[in-house]
């Protein structure tokens, strides 16, 4: 019986922890969509993205190339952690790779939307930034292993002893100033749709809308502690999965 619960909890928690990213990549997709500037973790794959697009680099989606950063990120994790680098660590890369593939999605689904003035921008801009918010806070209630993006500041505040707020926002700046060096390097010039004001709204606002959003968010340990209606499909599909059904 309490391999059942175990199973099932494990099952509904990670299919909200989807949901989760699903919502962070729509909000990531909006941004982009403003033409002000992307997040922050989309900022290089956008510039490799468009690089391919010139033949400077292999053509690859933004998805695909956000997975690739999100692994060398892991990388980077074992390499500061070495020994202490968890092997539960791992689910990282799948994390990244269903993370990446729904960035595509949504970036395919919000094509059909450009914003035409300024203002127009603005409101998608500031839209965006509160969806991935609204995300990141999800996906911090249900989420069993970090994102690399956090991953790997988390190790090397873990290494340095330095808080993880001051690694993070450091990380964050070192993305931000890579994505304008390629920008040159690959581009030929600064492109503000990749690296502008909106990126700079995201790194001010996100972290003060998930705060805002976790003391408001009780009411979805409830959802996740809940036990679903169709849970005996669930644990038979585990035990088939696992080999032991019949």
């Amino acid at each position: 019986m309490r391999n059942k619960k175990l199973l099932i909890s494990f099952f509904w928690q990670h299919f909200w922890l989807l949901v989760s990213l699903f919502i962070m990549t729509l909000g990531i997709a909006s941004l982009v969509r403003s033409g002000l500037g992307s997040s922050v973790i989309a900022v290089l794959p956008y510039v490799f993205e468009r690089a391919g697009d010139a033949g400077c680099v292999p053509h690859l989606s933004v998805g695909w190339y956000t997975y690739l950063m999100n692994v060398l990120l892991v990388v980077g994790q074992i390499v500061v952690l070495r020994r202490k680098f968890e092997m539960v660590q791992f689910f990282q890369l799948l994390i990244g790779f269903v993370f990446g593939m729904l960035l595509d999605l949504n970036l395919y689904i919000t094509q059909l939307y450009e914003p035409a003035t300024l203002w127009q921008q603005v409101c998608e801009m500031v839209l965006g930034c509160l969806i991935l918010g609204l995300g990141i806070a999800l996906k911090n209630r249900c989420a069993s292993v970090t994102m690399p993006g956090e991953g790997f500041p988390a190790a090397v505040s873990r290494f340095s002893g330095i808080r993880y707020r001051i690694v993070k926002i450091a990380f964050d700046w070192i993305v931000v100033i890579l994505g304008v060096a390629a920008c040159f390097i690959f581009l030929g010039s600064w492109k503000w749709f990749i690296v502008g004001p909106g990126t700079l709204f995201e790194m001010l606002t996100v972290g003060l809308i998930v705060r805002f959003l976790n003391r408001r968010l009780g009411w979805f340990g409830k959802v996740l502690a809940y036990q679903p209606g169709f849970r005996r499909y669930i644990y038979g599909l585990a035990r088939y999965i696992n080999g032991t059904g019949k």
